[in-house]
């Protein structure tokens, strides 16, 4: 099965934990087999191990702090604001996708949430059933029929392919977001608030998975890709698990 039951935010903040989970150790266990679609395993491993590092020693110590000291509707309110930042990608990515829908759903959100949240601080267009549609460039490129390349375990980013690393380095220089909204050196102090408030929503979930942790996050990530891209429709997983299962995440 696919991963179309998460959420574009709750599936970004899993992955994000994935990949920083401080249950992963130095000595996790090295695949028998490397999987042809993921050429790159032993180098995407050890920077997979790299971004566990930093969690111990940096970003999960910092993250029970800010969950120690932020009122949950406050956090709630972060959370939302980023979130509708996002719309803007939405809208742009999807018109190049000629998805005359997804485009309205995304300005109409933007909008709704712009205006009647608070600038974001509410995410008012849910509540009128009007939930994300999760669109950005890399998801443009496999709409026009570029293969994803490689899959790719980057530095502090987590996981990715060719084209969604190219697709996300076109969304942050191209598309408005952070860095429309405020100037130097406060759009650094967003950015870091922004991680900060992604890593503090996972930390509930931290005991959730179990068993090869990089491997699940490589299905994961790819299953959840390719489900956007095809808009839902059935796609062949080269990543599937050697047993035949796919990812299932029904209890989260």
């Amino acid at each position: 099965m696919t991963l179309s039951f998460l959420s574009s935010s709750t599936f970004r903040v899993l992955l994000l934990l994935l990949m920083l989970s401080p249950a992963v150790g130095w000595s996790e266990e090295k695949a028998t087999q490397t999987n042809p679609a993921d050429p790159y395993e032993d180098w995407n491993r050890s920077v997979f191990r790299f971004n566990t590092f930093v969690d111990d020693w940096f970003l999960r110590p910092v993250a029970q702090g800010y969950r120690a000291i932020m009122p949950t509707f406050a956090d709630r309110a972060v959370t939302n604001f980023f979130s509708n930042l996002t719309e803007v990608r939405n809208f742009t990515s999807s018109v190049l996708q000629l998805k005359a829908e997804s485009a309205v759903v995304a300005l109409g959100r933007f909008a709704y949430n712009t205006v009647f949240g608070l600038g974001g601080l509410f995410d008012v267009a849910s509540a009128f059933d009007f939930p994300e549609r999760e669109e950005d460039f890399g998801q443009v490129m496999g709409y026009w029929g570029l293969g994803s390349g490689p899959y790719l375990m980057l530095p502090f980013l987590g996981p990715s392919t060719v084209r969604d690393f190219g697709g996300f380095a076109f969304d942050t220089a191209v598309v408005p977001g952070i860095t429309t909204v405020a100037d130097e050196p406060d759009i650094y102090y967003l950015y870091g608030l922004k991680g900060i408030d992604q890593r503090a929503d996972l930390i509930p979930a931290e005991n959730f998975i179990s068993g090869d942790r990089y491997t699940f996050v490589r299905n994961a990530y790819l299953q959840r890709r390719a489900y956007l891209i095809n808009d839902g429709g059935p796609v062949k997983d080269p990543f599937a698990q050697d047993n035949g299962d796919d990812v299932m995440l029904e209890n989260f």
